[in-house]
């Protein structure tokens, strides 16, 4: 792997396979009464948070402590940044301050990428923008691969808005890289100008591509982002695109139902698809942990084994 995991694109098939290897490996240890291994001890993980995001946040604070990392988690809100410090000048102090590891998360599309050109610890980026989650997409591929195996040929339908999904970005070049076949279905104004140059097929009709789907991931509705008029109502919107019990019943027997979080159940999904057992919302959280583990140990480990390494007493 890269010294630096800032989008979805810097893994190639063998990167991409090592990273969901060893979560499966990392993934043992939620169930023993000691959750920890020593292989990050004395390495600093920071957390730069300058968007509000406690799930993923504590998501990469669990998978660090299980590694036995220090973690500092530096929020923009109440900090030197909200007086008008610079990221350079954060990313500087962060430096100085030794940290081995940086887990960013930027409104601006590109911070990470500026981030990892100031220090010298790897970076991860957590969310930018509307570009890229690369961990979002590795603990997706992770959970799917968990429930249909191989993901090699399978047919994967991300649903919604794509338009502002990072998420949506990072899974369509992940999962294209694992040689699944995707394809994104939108409202015309919910998809990007450059949607053309994805790996992938698009589509306008829900409806007509459920009965081919293995997956069918739904992006939630981004109500923070939208400065404009996408769709004429929500209520338009969730009878085209939302997914109710009713077009879950179009799905094959096999085909899983995925939501990144959070969730607006009845726009995108209906609480009843959302509880069912073809869900693997709940699951996709704790493998975020076991995925996150991976990346950290991958990016900051030595060449010991993930597992084999106990504790001492």
């Amino acid at each position: 792997m890269k010294r630096h995991l800032i989008s979805a694109a810097d893994l190639t098939r063998d990167d991409a396979l090592l990273v969901l290897d060893t979560a499966e490996e990392l993934a043992q240890i939620a169930s023993r009464a000691v959750k920890k291994l020593p292989t990050l001890r004395g390495r600093t993980v920071v957390n730069l948070f300058f968007e509000d995001s406690t799930r993923t946040r504590i998501s990469f604070e669990a998978a660090a402590k299980r590694l036995s990392a220090d973690v500092i988690n530096f929020s923009a809100k109440g900090s030197s940044v909200s007086k008008g410090e610079s990221l350079k000048d954060t990313a500087l102090t962060l430096e100085a301050m030794g940290a081995d590891g940086v887990v960013i998360r930027h409104g601006a599309s590109g911070a990470p990428h500026r981030l990892a050109g100031w220090v010298q610890g790897s970076v991860v980026n957590a969310g930018d923008g509307t570009h890229e989650h690369p961990t979002q997409a590795l603990l997706d591929a992770f959970t799917m691969r968990k429930r249909l195996g191989d993901l090699e040929g399978r047919r994967v339908t991300i649903v919604g808005d794509v338009l502002h999904s990072r998420v949506a970005r990072s899974n369509v070049l992940l999962l294209d890289t694992l040689g699944a076949d995707v394809t994104v279905v939108a409202p015309p104004t919910l998809l990007p100008v450059a949607i053309d140059t994805w790996p992938c097929s698009v589509s306008y009709d829900l409806d007509g591509v459920l009965p081919k789907s293995d997956v069918i991931m739904m992006l939630r509705v981004q109500q923070e982002r939208m400065n404009a008029a996408y769709f004429p109502t929500v209520r338009e919107y969730s009878r085209r695109y939302g997914l109710d019990a009713e077009r879950m019943a179009a799905l094959p027997d096999h085909a899983i139902v995925m939501h990144p979080g959070p969730m607006n159940r009845g726009v995108e999904i209906a609480a009843e698809v959302a509880d069912s057992v073809r869900s693997t919302i709940v699951e996709q959280v704790a493998n975020g942990v076991s995925a996150r583990m991976a990346v950290l140990y991958l990016l900051l480990g030595g060449s010991e084994p993930a597992i084999g390494q106990e504790v001492s007493q």
